[in-house]
C-alpha cells in the first residue's frame, strides 16, 4: 500500500489554519466527511479518542492521527500542511506543520497496519518532508505525493 493510493485531491490541503490539535482533528473529520459521506461528529471523536490514548506526534514536527472507525467503506488519508506549527504533544516537544491522518474501516486491522507503516516509511525521507513543507498548493501537494 503506497501512500498516494490513501490521498485523493479532495483530501490534500496546504496551509490549512488551525490553532490546536482539536482544531486540527476537526478539520480532518470535516475533509473526510465531504469527500466519503462518513458524520464528522463520529469521526471527529474516534480521533480524539485516540489521541487520549497517546499522541500521534512523531517529532520532527510530523503527526499521523488516526483511527478505525464502523461504516467507513475503505481507508482514507488526508495530508495536510499547517500554516502555523501547532501542538501536538509529540515525543520531542516539537510543534507540527505536517499532518497525515488515516481512516480505516473497523474491521480492517491489517490495513491499517500497512497504511500505517507507508506513511511512516514515506515520512522517514527527510527531503520529502521538506518538499512538503515548501509547496504552497492542495495540487502541489498532491502531485508529490504520487
Amino acid at each position: 500500500m503506497e501512500l498516494a493510493q490513501l490521498l485523493t485531491p479532495d483530501t490534500t490541503r496546504a496551509s490549512a489554519r488551525v490553532g490546536s490539535k482539536k482544531t486540527c482533528l476537526e478539520l480532518i473529520a470535516e475533509i473526510v466527511s465531504e469527500s466519503m459521506g462518513i458524520h464528522d461528529t463520529e469521526l471527529f471523536k474516534a480521533l480524539f479518542e485516540r489521541e487520549r490514548l497517546g499522541s500521534t506526534g512523531l517529532g520532527n514536527g510530523i503527526a499521523i492521527p488516526h483511527c478505525r472507525i464502523p461504516g467507513c467503506p475503505e481507508v482514507i488519508g488526508v495530508l495536510l500542511t499547517l500554516e502555523n506549527p501547532i501542538d501536538f504533544d509529540a515525543h520531542d516537544g516539537q510543534p507540527v506543520d505536517v499532518v497525515c491522518a488515516l481512516i480505516v474501516p473497523q474491521e480492517a486491522t491489517e490495513d491499517h497496519l500497512q497504511a500505517l507503516s507507508a506513511i511512516a516509511e514515506r515520512f522517514n525521507d527527510s527531503r520529502f518532508i521538506e518538499q512538503l513543507r515548501q509547496s504552497t498548493s492542495a495540487s502541489e501537494l498532491y502531485e508529490l505525493v504520487g
